[in-house]
């Protein structure tokens, strides 16, 4: 199923160890009131809201920044990350994922936005791997996300993108993950997204025969580039979007074109497209679930 992404025009900040959420926040995006909802929401396939089935047609520039360079520090928060049987091979898989997405052709299908000052940088750098081994929390409300990536990254700074991988199964949630910015007590605004383990879950699984990773870590991967799409192209929630709120992952939600794309590292992935302006412009590129053709991935389809 597509997904879309929610444009929370909510405060969410952690000041002086303060959590700040309103109590309901209005979805600009899409004209809906929506109380403490994560946004950027990535939707299971079987959960795709139907009022939002029609995709407008390109993304739009909305004056917000994009990225020009990021370092990416994933956190891995959950008692059971402590477990070697339960982490297997995802922890190093993802170390594995963000050390060679940089520069790599399906970084490059971010590059044709930019704001005043520049393209999409595709410079996208693997930081430091932080570890929480606490409870953690279910994913349905920013507040405690930020919250920990402000308390476990020692210095966040306002190009970085901190990905939050919880221990938990997504269970009756709708989405497999979503991304968001929010301000951390130093005053500085930061990216980070929210991932459920999906561990055995069909409604987030990619569907990834190679063999080359289980399949909690295929699952994982593919929304990660997902989250990473958007987090390059619209950090804020407000640089490119459609008219119905989408971003550019959004728009080739569950569409695979390339069966498997090679990292600079070496590393191979099933991962979904992306929307291209340009492809769509050149009726170029594979379609998307609208049949609308303007995802690309930098493999077979660029």
């Amino acid at each position: 199923m597509k997904r879309f992404s929610l444009a929370v025009a909510t405060a969410v900040a952690c000041i002086a160890g303060t959590i700040m959420v309103g109590n309901a926040a209005h979805d600009d995006k899409h004209g809906q009131t929506v109380d403490q909802m994560p946004t950027g929401i990535h939707w299971a396939r079987d959960a795709q809201p139907g009022h939002l089935r029609m995709q407008s047609p390109t993304l739009n520039y909305h004056g917000g920044p994009v990225m020009h360079g990021t370092t990416v520090e994933p956190i891995f928060w959950g008692v059971k990350w402590a477990n070697a049987a339960f982490a297997g091979d995802k922890i190093s898989g993802l170390q594995t994922f963000y050390s060679g997405v940089g520069s790599s052709n399906y970084a490059n299908t971010t590059t044709e936005y930019h704001d005043g000052t520049g393209a999409v940088s595709t410079s996208v750098s693997l930081g430091a791997t932080l570890y929480e081994y606490s409870t953690a929390a279910s994913g349905s409300n920013p507040a405690p996300i930020i919250a920990e990536v402000c308390a476990a990254v020692p210095t966040p700074v306002s190009n970085g993108y901190y990905p939050v991988y919880v221990d938990a199964p997504r269970g009756h949630a709708k989405f497999c993950a979503w991304h968001s910015a929010g301000t951390c007590s130093n005053g500085v605004t930061v990216q980070f997204a929210f991932f459920f383990d999906l561990d055995g879950d069909p409604g987030c699984d990619p569907q990834d025969s190679s063999g080359l990773h289980s399949q909690g870590l295929a699952a994982l991967a593919n929304v990660s580039g997902h989250e990473l799409s958007e987090t390059l192209t619209d950090p804020r929630l407000n640089a490119w979007y459609d008219a119905s709120g989408q971003e550019n992952a959004d728009k080739c939600a569950w569409s695979f074109g390339t069966p498997l794309l090679t990292f600079v590292n070496g590393s191979q992935w099933k991962i979904q497209g992306n929307w291209s302006n340009a492809a769509f412009s050149a009726h170029t590129g594979y379609p998307n679930l609208n049949g609308q053709y303007a995802c690309i991935d930098g493999g077979n389809f660029k």
